[in-house]
């Protein structure tokens, strides 16, 4: 007599409990959970996920899944449960998109900008092919790590598939990474070939002699005659990426593919502290969480993509994957974030993933327009708004009328055909998604994650027009809330339960390379990695993003600050453009710089009457300051921050945080210790300046 295991019975109980079609499939698509076991009674049609227990004798139900795959984690495409590999993707891709196009280029060989010229499916099958061969005709071996030191372009997606293909590990660098930051990759991953670009080959050749691990440095976009010959002791080779091409046609070597468990790449975060560290993803990770996605998002052949966030960024490989897999065409940006508008006209794209950032200079940029239209016009816009606002709301389909007579002038803005927008990295304002969803009239969804689990954690689910969260988990993951009791949040919070987000499932990181010591802060004994940032379960089990644990710390009388939280809500005023909050033990208050926006200064100034000769001087104003203190406590009380999260001071600056000034990570995260020690005067001035408004009185 055949008795069933307890996972089989966990599943059955799962599935006796929701209703949704039953499948006995135990196949590898299937990622069986040993604790998460049972389906929630609170399940209900209008739930964007189902609750389960983490572990059935304790009866505690706080382990959310996605209601698209409530019994079981996805693992693998539904479609093609085949493909277990970043090269099987590309299989998949090739054999069923061969002559579409697929990685598209402005710039030429001579560096000037014209009209996209494309590569198809099959024409990049070949040059991977090439190139993988041309890497084994250097000597380099199965299964070592290959670095790619530059911006985003064809050949960046060509040496990834390469890598794939080979079971070489790639290795991405920010091109904006400093010297001491590269040198470390380099030999912490222990590099032996190198992708780069004329820039950034002086960068490496720099300190050559530290990096011993290379032995081959192949320039994109370099001509052979104009590369350095280096002195034979070096042990270094340098070629083009043409002449390893033809090096590797002369030479074709078959595929070595790797298996779902191999490593398939090694992802350095930046970090806001310390050294970098290196993300341990294999082919599984990846597979397992785009597949996931795939489940409520989907890509198709007709889509254009325009590729511009750094491929560097787990939040933009991603997407490639994504995108291979539904044979979509993708088409790169110049190189110039300033131009990109125009790449939009040329290319007309009909999907475009970006962050906040450049959301918030879209949303910046029509408004202004809008309001120096003149009065008819600006009234026009308003009545349109409200009126396609109001339909969405209702959900009722928006009357073309108001395309045809205001918004579709808008859309021409990003080529006039962008179907889908998603957005990472960073909170999103639920004003400007409403306003991109009117104006643009697309999908436009937020998603949440990190590169520890191989990017989505949670996104917004398809008509679900409700702004201000990140959505139902990936279903390639589960999901719950911690208790975080020095911050106050705990899952039996009302009316919302709260906490650190901890996230399990096929999509968690291998570990961090080299450092078992970090890998078990972040990763517990059952599975749960511990993401640093506070959630709360919004009804229908969407999720939004509250807080962060990891930057907590305290003020002179024990309160605790999160100073990501009070940033997010200050960075709303229109005078400010950047914020960084700063407190500590040894003071009672917070203080705030604030890098502000030029436009809105000049503007209100000028409507001031306040004469100034610069930005800067305008920035020392104290009518100004104070203006703009008030502006921030309004929105202060608006948020309900508690009274010690106020910042009592502020200090305007005219330059930006920026990578080139060390304020900002690759990802645009505060570098907290350096803006720390950037700002020590201001900071240490605005102090004596609460001090001095704030005597403490003699003893009688």
């Amino acid at each position: 007599m055949e008795f069933a295991s307890p996972e089989q019975r966990r599943l059955e109980t799962i599935r006796s409990h929701i209703d949704t079609s039953p499948t006995n499939d135990q196949s590898s698509s299937i990622f069986l959970n040993a604790t998460a076991s049972s389906a929630s009674p609170f399940f209900k049609e209008d739930s964007y996920s189902v609750v389960l227990p983490e572990k059935l004798d304790t009866g505690k139900w706080n382990v959310y899944r996605s209601k698209r795959s409530p019994t079981k984690l996805v693992s693998r495409f539904p479609d093609h449960p085949e493909i277990g590999t970043l090269h099987d993707n590309f299989v998949h891709a090739v054999e069923t998109y061969a002559e579409n196009k697929y990685l598209g280029t402005r710039v030429r060989s001579d560096g000037t900008i014209g009209e996209y010229s494309w590569m198809t499916y099959g024409e990049a099958a070949s040059e991977r092919q090439a190139i993988g061969s041309g890497l084994l005709f250097h000597g380099v071996n199965q299964g070592a790590c290959v670095g790619l030191y530059f911006i985003n372009r064809p050949e960046w997606l060509v040496v990834d598939h390469a890598c794939a293909a080979y079971s070489f590990v790639s290795v991405p660098l920010y091109d904006t990474l400093g010297p001491d930051a590269v040198k470390f990759v380099v030999n912490h991953a222990n590099l032996q070939a190198i992708f780069c670009v004329p820039q950034t080959l002086n960068i490496l050749l720099s300190f050559l002699a530290e990096i011993p691990s290379i032995r081959l440095i192949v320039v994109v976009g370099g001509a052979d005659e104009h590369l350095p010959s280096l002195p034979r002791g070096t042990g270094v080779t340098i070629v083009s990426y043409q002449k390893l091409l033809s090096q590797g046609r002369s030479s074709l070597h078959p595929f070595s593919p790797p298996k779902p468990e191999d490593i398939a790449t090694i992802c350095y975060t930046s970090g806001t502290t310390g050294t970098p560290k290196g993300v341990v993803l294999t082919h599984g990770n990846l597979i397992a969480n785009v597949a996931g996605s795939s489940v409520e998002a989907e890509f198709f052949p007709s889509d254009v993509y325009i590729s511009y966030l750094p491929l560097a960024h787990i939040y933009e490989r991603a997407n490639q994957i994504m995108g291979v897999y539904g044979g979509v065409a993708v088409g790169f940006y110049q190189g110039d974030v300033l131009k990109l508008m125009d790449d939009f006209a040329v290319l007309r794209p009909t999907i475009f993933c970006s962050v906040p950032r450049l959301y918030n200079r879209i949303y910046d940029g029509i408004t202004s327009a809008v309001k120096s239209s003149g009065v008819v016009k600006k009234r026009l816009f308003e009545i349109a708004y409200n009126s396609k606002k109001q339909a969405i709301i209702n959900g009722r389909t928006p009357s073309a009328f108001w395309d045809k007579l205001v918004f579709n002038k808008i859309k021409e803005k990003l080529g006039g055909r962008v179907r889908f927008m998603g957005s990472g990295a960073s909170p999103l304002s639920p004003d400007v998604m409403d306003f991109l969803r009117i104006c643009f009239g697309c999908s436009v969804r937020e998603g949440y994650g990190m590169t520890e689990t191989s990017c989505v954690i949670s996104a917004m689910d398809d008509g679900d027009n409700l702004s201000g969260h990140v959505g139902s988990p990936n279903p390639a993951c589960e999901v719950k809330l911690v208790d975080v009791p020095e911050m106050n949040y705990t899952s039996e919070d009302q009316p919302y339960p709260r906490g650190e987000i901890c996230v399990r499932g096929p999509i968690i990181f291998k570990g961090y390379y080299k450092d078992e010591e970090q890998t078990r802060e972040i990763l517990d004994g059952d599975g749960w990695l511990h993401t640093g940032d506070i959630g709360l379960w919004l009804p229908g089990g969407r999720l939004k993003i509250i807080d962060r644990k990891k930057n907590i710390f305290k003020l002179a009388q024990g309160e605790y600050i999160a100073p990501e939280k009070i940033e997010n809500v200050y960075t709303k005023c229109r005078f400010v453009s950047q914020c960084f909050i700063h407190g500590d033990s040894f003071n009672s208050s917070l203080v705030a710089i604030v890098s502000v926006d030029p436009e809105v200064m000049k503007d209100w100034a000028a409507s001031e009457g306040i004469k100034y000769e610069h930005l800067g001087q305008l920035c020392n104003d104290p009518r100004v300051r104070k203006t703009v203190l008030a502006e921030m406590d309004d929105l202060g009380r608006e948020a309900q921050l508690r009274g010690f999260e106020f910042a009592k001071a502020v200090t305007l600056v005219p330059e930006p945080f920026t990578l080139e000034n060390g304020l900002l990570t690759p990802t645009f995260k505060i570098k907290r210790p350096q803006a720390k020690a950037y700002f020590a005067e201001a900071i240490s001035k605005m102090y004596a300046e609460i001090a001095a408004s704030n005597p403490i009185p003699s003893k009688l």
